[in-house]
């Protein structure tokens, strides 16, 4: 898993919350409806839901960073997050469909689909996570780092080469 490292580049929800929103599902509570129909619906809604809610969060904390560091208004974050929020509302929308039928073709895919959800759920939190340490100024970096240390937690692994001032190995 390698760790994105352009401050400038907003990254997108990917392959990684494919099997996780695959197993989603909202439920829509309207009795009569299709078995399958009801199925693929609820399946779709729960990706979107998913990948809505993945790629606001990443979107947020990288432009927060840059917000910080004076590249952005507030303004144009909101902007920003909402055009990548609505392209991962299209993309969930369409991997959660495709999934909806498949599962419901072969239901036996959803336990392939629960353990590469589990390894996408750890991508997804690396990136979350190198997403808000990009977002804090060196201060709270060190900060972070210093308590983590009192702690007994090694973050140097997490954060290796975004700032090796602060790691000194």
């Amino acid at each position: 898993m390698t760790r994105e490292r352009d401050p400038f580049r907003i990254p997108r929800a990917g392959v990684e919350a494919a099997p996780l929103a695959g197993l989603a599902s909202v439920d829509l509570g309207q009795p009569g409806t299709v078995g399958g129909a009801e199925f693929v619906a609820e399946s779709t809604l729960g990706a979107v839901a998913v990948y809505t809610l993945y790629q606001a969060l990443l979107s947020t904390l990288r432009t927060e960073a840059m917000v910080r560091r004076g590249e952005l208004n507030r303004q144009q974050q909101l902007q920003l997050v909402m055009a990548t929020v609505w392209r991962s509302v299209q993309q969930g929308a369409a991997v959660g469909l495709v999934l909806g039928l498949l599962l419901l073709v072969f239901p036996w895919l959803s336990l392939p689909l629960t353990v590469l959800g589990a390894v996408g759920a750890g991508k997804a939190s690396l990136d979350l996570f190198h997403a808000f340490w990009d977002g804090l100024n060196p201060e709270q970096q060190a900060d972070l780092l210093d308590a983590a240390h009192r702690a007994g937690v090694n973050l140097g692994r997490l954060v290796r080469g975004s700032s090796q001032g602060l790691l000194g190995s």
